[in-house]
């Protein structure tokens, strides 16, 4: 079957920067998929995306799909004849159907008798008959959030689309796509080559657009080209280092299809400005990376790409010079405006901006995640003092020019005003620490007054929601409480503290007036007890370990992890499986017979069996050892010790009839085995442990 290599290209006006890398990746994958359900084989699978294009390249793909054998099965033989061996109606309707004579079918022995069946060979079909669908299918399950018409045209896409490219070896595959007829075109770079561009055969493309069309098509051949030029350009000055943020990397890499790095500098008297300030004027807006010393201090560079090759590029340098410096000039501006004014003489200004319409202004949250900070400071051993300093202060820096204008500042910039202000060191840290972590793998709270505050905000706001029956639902989560969740959860476990959540959530909830839910603080536990299955999962532990823990509900996280990989570590063991089976086959039992009527005390008189009497005495001898290292939360120790249980529990079900008819002796084997799954309960149920090791 003849290979030949296929080339879609979608030329449109310039993409969404931010969204170009998902688009590409989701269009390809979109191809493949296609091309892997029609059954069509292919070698490999190349995708492209510059500003004005997404292609794909597919290499050696099939001429068509494979033939494929076909059977259907008709009535069977004994309701295919009649008596006199005349084919039925049931028959002739089947061959009939299938277009061939009843003698023409075969006849299929199985283990429920004969039947008879159509048998054929279904030829493939031609892999171009197959493209335009698959390709238009692709484009119309790209995750684009809202899509644009344009002109008279009914056709929508991300963008404006101006031309298609669908090319089978050097022949052109001409059925419509996104309301274009394809052709073997593209065109050259908006301004070096303003021009269409033959694409002969689709291995052609990449080299075609390079060297006559000023294209770097290939998205992650164009990244590593500028982040090359940007840390040479940084090298050269003194060996500088270039930061170089990788989504500000893709972002600028989807803006160029030609891109050029070039060195710019701005006055040094702005480095007086804190470098977060320079650096979100610098990224965000002009799309910037920035340049630091062996030291990391930040130097009075920065080096933009241009999307063209100038002939005077001293010129591109000297208009994005001026372009900065005013931005830079404010930043400076609103830094000595806003350290006019002390943080504590902005708390009023905090009192007309709305946190929640139930919940109040930002100001009344402040007052409550105070209150709250305070009693969690005294409870993990730092400062409540201090604790309810930060926490007035938080919100402060919220309402200052710097912030206002570079919103993704705050608490970075309240640091810097706590600090100019002449407050503890601590509270100033912790105006920064509030927010951490502020993504999955960021960094932890510092100091114990940031860790009480980041915990006091969120658990203020959970609560608060829950309190007035609006927790997160289906994708909806405006106020981000899952993210808060885990935040308390990292926090708490990670910096080992000793705080339980069900006391935590009770003070914040006393904190408010006029919740309207029966118990919130017991919502919010159970809502976040449940992400810790999340969490756990990320970590490669089993839902079964989460669930065998999450079902004795430990309310405080650094206890509850403790037992995670305590359960976790008693799973691989040999003896694992086998206990995690006693354990429910134990729990069944006392669950028929009356559960928690049945006592723990065992009469050593109405011990029969000698199985019993070892079981006995290895659980005595076991709780002897185990309780002590519960109480100090060894669950690890524990578990292990209580592995050598198997052998005596399994003699004991081998040997012993539970259910004797004696109702004293009945009664005493029963508290037995209730002791024995009570050890056990001191950590976790792990009768949920299915298939354990």
């Amino acid at each position: 079957m003849p290979k030949q290599d296929f080339l879609v290209e979608i030329g449109t006006e310039e993409l969404p920067p931010k969204a170009l890398k998902t688009l590409s990746e989701a269009f390809s994958n979109g191809i493949r998929k296609g091309l892997e359900e029609a059954g069509i084989a292919f070698v490999g699978l190349e995708s492209f995306a510059a500003p004005r294009r997404l292609a794909v390249r597919v290499r050696d793909l099939a001429a068509s799909q494979p033939d494929k054998a076909v059977e259907r099965r008709g009535p069977a033989v004994k309701a295919a004849f009649d008596e006199a061996g005349n084919p039925t109606r049931a028959l002739t309707g089947f061959a009939k159907s299938q277009g061939v004579a009843p003698d023409q079918l075969d006849t299929l022995e199985t283990d429920k008798g004969a039947w008879l069946v159509y048998r054929s060979v279904e030829q493939g079909k031609a892999t171009t008959d197959l493209l335009p669908g698959l390709v238009e299918q692709s484009l119309a399950a790209l995750p684009i959030p809202k899509r644009m018409r344009w002109g008279a045209h009914k056709t929508e896409f991300v963008r404006p689309v101006h031309w298609v490219i669908m090319l089978m070896g050097n022949k052109v595959i001409d059925d419509p796509i996104m309301g274009l007829t394809p052709g073997n075109k593209t065109r050259g770079h908006r301004f070096h080559c303003p021009k269409s561009l033959i694409i002969a055969t689709p291995c052609d493309y990449e080299t075609v657009l390079r060297k006559e069309g000023w294209v770097l098509a290939h998205f992650d051949k164009r990244r590593a080209k500028i982040r090359d030029g940007v840390e040479h350009i940084a090298k050269q000055q003194g060996g500088g280092h270039a930061v170089i943020d990788a989504d500000l990397l893709d972002e600028v890499t989807a803006l160029n299809e030609w891109p050029v790095p070039l060195l710019g500098r701005f006055e040094e008297r702005f480095l007086d400005v804190p470098p977060e300030a320079l650096i979100s004027s610098m990224k965000e807006h002009q799309k910037y990376f920035h340049v630091v010393d062996d030291q990391d201090r930040m130097l009075p560079l920065f080096i933009t790409v241009a999307n063209l090759e100038s002939k005077d590029p001293a010129q591109v340098v000297s208009g994005n010079e001026k372009v900065i410096r005013p931005r830079l000039a404010d930043a400076a501006f609103f830094y000595e405006t806003d350290r006019k004014t002390r943080l504590e003489d902005r708390l009023d200004q905090l009192k007309p901006i709305v946190f929640q319409e139930k919940l109040g202004s930002v100001y009344d949250k402040s007052v409550r995640v105070a209150a709250l900070a305070k009693r969690i400071a005294d409870a993990i051993g730092s400062d409540p003092a201090l604790a309810e300093r930060a926490a007035m202060l938080a919100k402060t820096d919220l309402v200052t020019e710097m912030v206002l204008e570079f919103t993704d500042l705050q608490g970075i910039m309240g640091q810097y005003y706590a600090t100019h202000d002449g407050e503890h060191i601590d509270v100033a840290k912790s105006l920064n620490e509030q927010y951490m972590p502020r993504f999955a793998g960021d960094d932890l709270p510092g100091t114990l007054t940031g860790c009480a505050l980041a915990i006091a905000d969120r658990l203020d706001s959970l609560v608060g929601l829950f309190g007035i029956k609006q927790p997160p639902s289906g994708t909806r989560d405006p106020f981000a409480l899952r993210r808060a969740s885990l935040g308390v959860l990292r926090i708490i476990v990670e910096r080992q503290l000793p705080l339980d959540l069900q006391t935590c959530c009770e003070w914040a909830a006393a904190n408010f007036d006029g919740l309207t839910a029966k118990d919130p603080a017991t919502e919010v536990v159970d809502y976040m007890l449940e992400r810790f299955r999340a969490h756990y999962e990320d970590k490669g532990i089993s839902a079964e370990v989460f669930l065998a823990v999450h079902a004795r509900r430990p309310t405080r996280p650094l206890d509850f992890d403790q037992r995670v990989r305590a359960v976790e570590a008693f799973r691989q063991l040999p003896e694992a499986e086998a206990l995690a089976a006693a354990n429910k086959r134990v729990s069944n039992i006392l669950t028929k017979q009356g559960g928690d009527q049945i006592g723990e005390s065992v009469n050593p008189e109405l011990i029969r069996e000698e199985a019993e009497q070892i079981l006995a005495g290895q659980v005595g001898e076991q709780s002897q050892k185990v309780l002590p290292l519960f109480e100090k939360g060894d669950y690890a120790r524990a578990l292990s010790s209580l592995a050598s249980l198997r052998e005596p529990v399994d003699r004991f079900f081998d040997e012993v009839m539970v259910m004797a008819d004696d109702e004293a002796v009945r009664q005493n084997r029963l508290a037995l085995l209730n002791q024995l799954r009570n050890l056990f309960l001191q950590v976790a149920d792990i009768s949920l442990l299915q298939g354990a090791g």
